[in-house]
């Protein structure tokens, strides 16, 4: 049987109809595609990291500018010690314990294996020789001696460590030693993320004081006959970099936390699981360029600058100068267009005895709404307090010049 196909004039006009869908259709399609691929092309990275993980942190703002695989827990070998750096200097700036006291190396802290400064059982070192082996050679025999100074012993320091990791909301981080080494027992290690090791450094650079020694490319110990050499080349090779912590086990990779400033503006980066040294450096390197290449420092006042009086209760001198105590600057990005709002935080007046640089006030600035920066204001001379006589000559005038008035 043969089927024979005819074509009516009604029917031809419906095909040209359905044709035309059809075409409309797939250019719909085609466009949507073609919109979908250029959102995708718009966030994709920026930049690109060869490294597992990586984040790249503004601290002054706490804005993250480039991040990737930043919640993955992950081990961290020795930037581990960190948290013995930050939880060392906190004890400091509490009076816990002192730069200068000096610390007996115990039998355990000397058979730490791995980056070491040799410890001997009985051998004595102060705080801050011990802290400079921690930040420069990234010693576990010395962070392991530092723990036992401040808590007793290892495992009551591990104990802080975790404490002061929740404090600071490091969600993905738990320590179970000082060092970052695996346990011989063969059970979990530290873990960490590069997302909260950017929170924890933030933290770190609070205590600036610890850069002294995070940024030396060579020192010494014994006087002179143990050489130190910075683990982190970027100390030496990328300019304004000052810290922080290397790490490196063959679970963990090559990881650094690392921290610059150039032109006022300081940037927080950080690479972990990278294949090698070099990779680590050069990813660093990156995100830096890019964090400097978005942000911009303004400076709003210059250090010493005067920004009011304050009047002075029972002084020799009826009032003192309020002066910033050093320059504040707002770390903007460098196409930033807003206004930015100072506001000054002073009391009427201030008892005397006044001392030059006793804080009197402060002074914030924000841009946005949101706080950027603020700093100290300081008293800019000395006023001694007045005597009985001075007082009361003071209160005649005072008087008069209210009757007067």
């Amino acid at each position: 049987m043969v089927h024979q196909a005819t074509y009516r004039p009604g029917n031809l006009g419906g095909l040209f109809v359905r044709v035309y869908h059809k075409i409309g259709l797939v250019l719909v399609i085609l466009f949507a595609l073609f919109i979908r691929s250029e959102a995708v092309f718009a966030n994709a990275p920026v930049l690109k990291i060869d490294s597992y993980a990586a984040v790249l942190l503004e601290p002054n703002s706490g804005e993250i500018l480039f991040q990737q695989n930043s919640d993955r827990k992950l081990p961290p070998a020795s930037v581990t010690k960190l948290m013995v750096m930050l939880l060392t200097l906190e004890a400091l700036e509490k009076g816990e314990i002192k730069l200068t006291d000096t610390i007996s190396a115990s039998p355990e802290a000397c058979k730490m294996g791995g980056s070491q400064i040799w410890l001997e059982p009985g051998e004595e070192m102060t705080v801050a020789e011990l802290l400079k082996a921690v930040c420069i050679v990234s010693a576990n025999d010395a962070s392991y001696a530092l723990a036992e100074h401040i808590a007793g012993s290892e495992d009551e320091f591990v104990a802080l460590m975790n404490k002061r990791a929740r404090e600071l909301g490091l969600k993905n981080t738990n320590y179970v030693n000082t060092t970052g080494l695996e346990p011989s027992s063969g059970g979990e290690g530290n873990v960490t993320s590069a997302a909260d090791m950017a929170i924890l450094a933030r933290e770190v650079v609070k205590h600036p004081q610890v850069l002294k020694w995070t940024g030396v490319w060579i020192d010494s110990l014994r006087g002179g006959k143990s050489f130190l050499r910075n683990t982190n080349n970027l100390v030496r090779f990328y300019s304004g970099c000052d810290g922080l912590k290397t790490g490196f086990t063959n679970q963990a990779g090559f990881c650094l936390v690392a921290t610059a400033k150039r032109d006022g503006v300081r940037m927080i980066a950080i690479v972990m699981k990278a294949p090698n040294s070099k990779i680590r450096s050069q990813d660093i390197s990156k995100l830096f360029n890019y964090g400097f290449s978005k942000y911009k420092a303004h400076v709003i006042f210059k250090g010493g600058e005067q920004v009011g009086t304050v009047r002075v209760f029972r002084g020799k001198q009826s009032d003192v100068r309020a002066v910033v105590s050093g320059e504040l600057t707002a770390i903007l990005k460098r196409d930033y267009q807003g206004t930015i709002q100072k506001t000054i935080k002073i009391g009427s007046f201030i008892k005397a005895p006044v001392s030059p640089g006793q804080k009197i006030g402060v002074v914030y600035i924000t841009a946005d709404g949101k706080k950027c920066g603020q700093a100290n204001l300081i008293a800019a001379q000395k006023v001694e307090r007045a005597s009985f006589f001075q007082i009361w000559w003071q209160t005649i005038q005072n008087v008069l010049g209210n009757t007067v008035g």
